[in-house]
């Protein structure tokens, strides 16, 4: 049985985008991973911040904007009092909210490098 309450996980995707465009999240990339074998969720969701105070505001708008609209909450977050790697875990959708040194270490882009990949415009 589907449940006609859940929202498609692109949908969500585009959600989580627009919370992190409304406070000025830069080099946001999506990355479809429904097609990778050894995926954990359908999108992730990376963008840079510029700062752990930006990267806080990054995942308080992510959530209000899928609490708003989607009904949803993340099953987890981590690493948020830091702000260096924020992680928020909608199940279908996983965003990764980074310091921009942080991102250039982990390259999360680079770890699923066989996933789609769409650059969205900042704003």
């Amino acid at each position: 049985m589907v449940r006609k309450d859940i929202l498609d996980a692109h949908v969500q995707s585009e959600v989580v985008i627009k919370g992190l465009q409304e406070k000025k999240g830069q080099e946001i990339v999506r990355m479809d991973l429904k097609g990778l074998e050894s995926a954990i969720t359908d999108y992730f969701v990376i963008c840079t911040a510029t700062s752990d105070k930006h990267a806080q505001a990054l995942a308080d708008s992510v959530r209000e904007f899928m609490k708003d609209k989607t009904k949803s909450r993340p099953v987890s977050v981590e690493g948020y009092l830091r702000g260096e790697w924020i992680l928020l875990d909608f199940v279908d959708v996983i965003v990764h909210i980074f310091l921009q040194d942080k991102r250039e270490f982990y390259r999360i882009e680079a770890l699923w490098g066989d996933a789609g990949f769409e650059k969205i415009a900042d704003k």
